[in-house]
């Protein structure tokens, strides 16, 4: 099941973005929280600042109107701060996609990458490069691509430890944030577009056994469990873009 979250993209901020740093605050904020509110601790942990410059920059994106501080509780999104994020969003995917596809990046790799080159190209720039791709869903760790005009689906998925045992599903993405974890998964094969059995879900310790496409069973630990969010093969979902 999904739905789609449509932004006005009219907005004044759409034509003139604020700046990289800006840029990487509201980013933070929406993947950790959404259209809830981010603690300092959280926004902190995510871009290696300290608190204290978390705290000051909450306090400008309030009065630039891109979020909205309460001390203790921590900021959240106003409109214009969501499609902010989306539009940076939506050019991080892009370049991973093209990263991947176009210079040979490895799957672990295109993260930081595109982090560095996000705030370097412009909006015509992603939008060439959207065309080029062909206007890919998904990039390469199966994450949604915003559209140019602001809307998102936003999917129903659950990871493989809450699976049943004897299920068949579909990976659709993996989280992102330890290339330890991709490269461990990217070297069995087990990326967003391939379908897995399930064999068995251990409640004791959380281990996840799965078969995949050619018969081969693979133990996964509770946080490698945790980190392939999966939905059943009775279900439609664009592919996303295959890992090399």
């Amino acid at each position: 099941m999904s739905f789609i979250l449509l932004l006005d993209m009219s907005d004044p901020l759409a034509t003139l973005p604020p700046s990289s740093s800006v840029g990487d605050y509201v980013k933070a904020i929406w993947e950790i929280a959404g259209s809830e509110a981010a603690s300092t601790k959280d926004v902190a942990a995510r871009l290696s600042v300290s608190s204290a410059s978390v705290t000051n920059m909450f306090g400008r994106l309030q009065e630039m109107g891109l979020a909205e501080y309460e001390r203790y509780r921590g900021a959240s999104l106003t409109a214009a701060g969501r499609r902010e994020a989306l539009r940076l969003v939506r050019r991080h995917r892009l370049i991973e996609t093209f990263l991947l596809e176009h210079l040979g990046y490895s799957w672990q790799d295109v993260h930081e990458e595109a982090e560095r080159l996000e705030h370097a190209v412009s909006d015509e720039f992603t939008e060439r490069l959207a065309d080029m791709l062909g206007h890919p869903g998904r990039d390469p760790h199966g994450d949604p691509i915003p559209a140019a005009d602001g809307t998102l689906a936003v999917e129903s998925l659950k990871s493989l430890g809450e699976t049943e045992a004897g299920q068949r599903v579909l990976i659709v993405k993996v989280k992102d944030d330890s290339a330890q974890v991709l490269n461990y998964l990217g070297e069995r094969s087990l990326v967003p577009g391939r379908s897995v059995k399930v064999r068995e879900v251990r409640a004791l310790d959380g281990v996840v056994t799965v078969e995949d496409e050619g018969g081969v069973e693979h133990a996964l630990g509770e946080s490698l469990a945790r980190a392939v969010f999966v939905q059943s093969t009775l279900e439609g979902v664009q592919d996303p873009v295959a890992p090399a």
